[in-house]
């Protein structure tokens, strides 16, 4: 169960990096307020709450905004907002496919917005069913390599259903049911290592290896979707082998 992913190890870092405080709160307040209208504002009854509050709190998002976000979903402030989840499929340079999950008060802006953003960056917006097929919903947790081996990772999380270990140059990445990630979650706490992120993300088995120009125009894509403030995620198939990632870096 091992596996190779530079474009892993590079989308985090860029994140890492590059990544907007605001927006990311902005993010982590549309799931909170999603999830509490769905199952209640009750964090004990309901798990995709518990999940998007410990999110939150981890990516030091204010337990004010929270508490209010909370009420706000579960309709106990008189301002709810009603938020449509909506995907959109994108097809990127030499063959890589994007899934763009948004959630937004208005479907004709998002739709707009993410039309121009891919026009603009060189893609192409796909015909629905052309692209999801490629994805399966995953629970994606990423952790440090550090001292760690594959074998400790796994007698940590195997219990909890577990589909794949991958490792790569400096991290591990486990990939679970959606429903299985609490368990993935709680085995590698009793274990006591930390991770680094824990979502719920559309995974491809198959990957396309971008060359540079590829990679300068998949980059300059990817940048103007995660921009746009009703994308909620962008998920991808492509990949950059280590000479191309070498190559990118001796540019910056």
């Amino acid at each position: 169960m091992a596996g190779h992913s530079k474009w892993a190890n590079t989308k985090h870092r860029k994140a890492a990096v590059d990544a907007k405080r605001a927006k990311l709160n902005g993010r982590y307040i549309k799931q909170i307020e999603v999830a509490a209208r769905n199952g209640g504002p009750d964090l004990a009854g309901n798990p995709g709450l518990e999940l998007a509050v410990s999110k939150a709190k981890k990516n030091s998002v204010p337990n004010d905004n929270i508490d209010r976000a909370i009420k706000r979903g579960a309709g106990l402030s008189g301002d709810s907002v009603e938020y449509e989840e909506i995907t959109y499929e994108v097809r990127g340079p030499q063959g890589s496919a994007l899934l763009v999950e948004c959630l937004t008060d208005n479907r004709n802006r998002a739709a707009s917005e993410v039309r121009i953003a891919v026009t603009r960056s060189g893609g192409t917006v796909a015909d629905p069913g052309s692209v999801a097929y490629m994805f399966q919903r995953k629970a994606v947790v990423q952790l440090p390599k550090a001292e760690l081996s594959e074998d400790d990772v796994l007698a940590a999380v195997l219990e909890a259903g577990v589909e794949d270990l991958i490792e790569h140059d400096t991290s591990f990445e486990i990939r679970a049911e959606p429903q299985d990630m609490h368990a993935v979650l709680k085995g590698l706490e009793e274990a006591g290592m930390a991770w680094d992120s824990d979502e719920v993300e559309f995974v491809s088995d198959v990957t396309v290896d971008l060359d540079v120009d590829a990679a300068k125009k998949f980059f300059k894509l990817h940048d103007a979707l995660e921009d746009l403030d009703d994308v909620q995620n962008v998920h991808t198939n492509a990949d950059l082998s280590a000479e191309t990632l070498a190559a990118l870096e001796a540019e910056d």
